[in-house]
């Protein structure tokens, strides 16, 4: 006997929903339309099947293909242009706004793209954003087939020309106050006609009466339970479906059985209900989310550097040469770029050539050569001479911080304290739940009237969002604190890892010694003026502290075109002026055939080579930066501190009598033998911060626990390091220590105060002395105490700091 299964048990295996009839099925999977149907047969023709396992039926609903010239106009040259962040011969790399993101399998298909076209390169999502970053090989893919393809397995993108971040938020932020005020209007409307029943409490009032009011008050009621409160469900769903309880589950179920417990008094005439006390939860809920959403927003730590990031340019102003923050870049401005430094916006190339290595953007080292007219993609960084360009679009400082938190550069530290707290919320939500029916089961013992009541404020009251927030709210404070002293972290859990520092690695020269206070002298061959020309306009193209100084001290004439400039780590520049080599840097890079003599002290020499000629060298005697005695010393008392230095060991005795004796120091480092002595301390269990200039040093600064570039004029930018700090900040060092230090001892203490907090509320809820409107009241008050006491905590804690 054959066994008929029942329309409304049949299930989509993509998405979930019920399926009409039987009749789109492979074997034994049934699906609810075609648009399911095919992309389930896409995912699994190539190996994507694993989309299923993640999550049960995670997919969205595909119910129609998208007709034919949908996204036609992404073929048009300029719209393609105004979308893609970056192209180039063979790449394209785009960021996408993708509304549908909702769970582990959409970002694990999403990141699995290129399985299904291979001329996708990459794909990184950002779940919180609910964006995704795909480079493609353009020649075989389009802007446009890349948008379909993502269309055609449910995620069609969100595409708009205008500022899509700013509609964001701003539709984000009016669609929560609409909520409230439906809320609030039906809360006050519910509360005026409950009058009657309030001021006769002798039950004088019409049973009729009654329960028109009641039904009106259902009435009331829907648009808050199905609209204001929606957020609440579909938040608890999409958790439920991730198999997680967040702490939207409780209170959502909070807000049903009050409903309900209502709905059931009014329809059987056993009571007027409860729909003032649920339409007073849901308002007083929703206008303490806002409240924190506003707080969280006036905050504008998280992301946004544009306040505060600290890249400078060298702008044209004539023939006049200005450095300046690259927020004030406009368009149509002209820009001088050195070696190694980055392209801070879209530009057009003005010098007749130039070499741009745009790892920072694809991860693909190899440079791309470019010439007068092309344009140049911000995020790329010039290997070579210096060129001229001039801007095309203004700077975009969100982008530009996007590439540096690409996973490139990323550092994951899965024993952090936010990570501690989202796995306690995670429990934390399974017992208030657990509390809530043990409670709700007692109370129906001892007195049913209060049973609903009692679990119902059990759940709204408890709350771990102030233990969820304490780390991200109390970091971005110390981030924003430290980034008015001149400090720039990448993100702020930077801080976290620099209070648990064991081990401070110093770079020497621009480190250690001042860039702009020094004298020079120079030995050798006399230079005439035009040689001494050439000089200035080799180390123009340099942005090397020894570079910069002779730059500066050099006379400004005889300025000369430089052609072929190439830069030799740890070694020296050359270039060549009329078919004339021109090098600086070490002795035998420069052709010098007797031994070198090391320099004493503070003495750094560069040597000149002109048409393979030695010629002499300049002698830079350096100052130490100020506060470096006192800052090794408090430094000395707590950590270990190594030098790692390129040069010779001429300065040994200087840095003895300034460093203390357990220092260790190391000279004639190379890069690679930077890098190197980095990994060795790290296998040996320290946890290394490590100061550099960025250019030598950049493989042994991403590779350090905190990687820090020390600079000047802020021109230089490296994209391994995690912050970069004011050369004239640096005798701060150790205060800023202290004060992460300081930082996590607020977490710590805010912890504290969530779960004191939490057990309190929950013991007076228990006790059924607590009513759920009251703790819907107290559930955000909480979260903006916390809030309030780390804004006061680490504003005193900088103060009795002096930051």
């Amino acid at each position: 006997m054959s066994t008929v299964m029942t329309t409304k048990n049949v299930i989509c295996v993509h998405c979930g929903e019920n399926c009409t009839d039987e009749s789109i099925a492979i074997g034994d999977k049934y699906f609810c339309c075609n648009g399911c149907k095919f992309v389930y047969e896409l995912l699994n023709d190539h190996n994507l099947s694993s989309y299923y396992k993640i999550e049960d039926r995670p997919g969205l609903k595909v119910s129609d293909r998208f007709y034919e010239n949908h996204f036609a106009y992404l073929d048009n040259q300029k719209i393609k242009e105004q979308l893609l962040d970056f192209t180039d011969s063979s790449l394209s790399k785009v960021t996408l706004v993708i509304p549908q993101i909702h769970c582990s399998s959409c970002i694990w298909l999403l990141e699995n793209l290129q399985k299904l076209n291979n001329s996708i390169i990459s794909s990184r999502v950002q779940f919180l954003k609910k964006e995704v970053a795909i480079t493609f090989a353009h020649q075989h893919l389009s802007l446009r087939t890349l948008v379909e393809l993502l269309a055609s397995i449910g995620y069609e993108p969100q595409i708009s020309l205008d500022d899509y971040e700013i509609q964001t938020k701003r539709k984000k932020g009016s669609s929560l106050i609409v909520r409230v005020a439906i809320a609030g209007f039906c809360f006050a409307n519910i509360m005026l006609f409950s009058f009657p029943e309030y001021l006769s409490s002798d039950g004088s009032l019409s049973e009729n009466f009654v329960q028109f009011f009641g039904y009106l008050n259902i009435l009331l009621s829907i648009p808050v339970l199905f609209f204001s409160a929606s957020i609440y469900f579909k938040s608890a769903y999409y958790g439920l479906r991730q198999k997680s309880i967040n702490m939207d589950v409780p209170i959502s179920l909070g807000i049903s059985m009050l409903f309900l417990r209502s709905l059931y008094e009014v329809i059987s005439s056993t009571g007027p209900g409860y729909f003032d006390s649920f339409t007073g939860l849901v308002f007083f809920l929703l206008l303490g989310k806002l409240f924190q959403q506003k707080t969280y927003e006036s905050l504008s730590f998280d992301s946004d550097y544009k306040s505060y990031f600290p890249i400078s340019i060298i702008k044209l102003s004539g023939k006049k040469e200005e450095i300046v923050p690259i927020t004030e870049l406009k368009q149509g401005d002209m820009i001088l770029v050195r070696n190694n430094e980055l392209i801070p916006a879209d530009a057009r190339l003005l010098s007749n050539h130039a070499s741009i290595d745009y790892s920072f953007v694809t991860g693909e080292s190899e440079p791309v050569e470019k010439t007068v007219n092309d344009k140049i993609y911000a995020g790329g960084k010039q290997s070579g001479g210096i060129i001229q360009l001039e801007v095309l679009k203004d700077v975009s400082q969100s982008y530009i911080t996007q590439l540096w938190n690409d996973a490139n550069f990323s550092k994951p530290d899965s024993k952090s304290l936010s990570n501690m707290a989202n796995r306690f919320s995670k429990y934390f939500t399974i017992s208030i739940v657990a509390i809530a029916l043990i409670s709700a089961f007692v109370w129906m013992l001892l007195d049913p009237s209060k049973a609903v009541f009692v679990g119902i404020s059990v759940l709204i009251i408890a709350c771990p969002c102030a233990l969820a927030l304490a780390t991200p709210i109390t970091l971005g404070s110390v981030q924003r604190i430290l980034g008015r002293n001149r400090l720039f972290f990448k993100d702020s859990n930077t801080i976290e890892k620099l209070a648990s520092v064991t081990h401070v690695v110093f770079d020497k020269t621009g480190t250690l010694t001042k860039s702009k206070e020094s004298s020079i002298t120079y030995t050798g061959k006399e230079l005439s003026d035009i040689e001494i020309g050439y000089v200035r306009s080799l180390v123009h193209h340099s942005t090397h502290p020894l570079s910069v100084k002779l730059y500066e001290y050099l006379p400004h004439n005889n300025s000369a075109s430089i052609e072929k400039f190439h830069e030799t780590e740890g070694q020296g520049i050359s270039g060549f002026i009329n078919q004339t080599e021109i090098k600086i840097g070490s002795s035998l890079f420069c052709g010098n055939q007797e031994i070198p003599t090391e320099s004493n002290n503070l003495q750094s020499r560069v040597h000149i080579s002109i048409g393979g000629s030695y010629y002499g060298f300049y002698k830079i005697s350096s100052q130490y930066r100020d506060g470096l005695k006192d800052l090794v010393k408090n430094l000395g008392d707590k950590l270990q501190i190594t030098i790692l230095s390129g040069d010779n060991r001429g300065e040994l005795q200087a840095l003895q009598d300034i460093f203390p004796q357990t220092t260790s120091y190391h000279f004639n480092q190379s890069p690679h033998d930077k890098l190197r002595h980095i990994k060795e301390l790290q296998n040996m269990n320290e946890r290394v911060l490590m100061f550099g200039d960025g250019l030598n040093d950049a493989g042994a600064l991403k590779q350090a626990d905190i990687g820090i570039a020390v600079t000047e004029s802020m021109s230089s930018f490296s994209p391994a390091s995690d912050g970069i700090l004011a050369g004239e900040k640096f005798s701060e060092i150790f205060k800023f220590i202290r004060f992460s230090q300081r930082a996590i001892s607020i977490i710590l203490v805010s912890f504290l105060i969530s779960i004191l907090y939490n057990v309190v509320g929950l013991g007076f809820a228990v006790m059924g002395i607590l009513s759920p409107l009251f703790a819907a009241v107290l559930m955000p008050v909480s979260s903006l105490t916390v809030v309030g006491i780390i804004i006061i905590s680490t504003k005193i804690a900088a103060q009795r700091l002096r930051i």
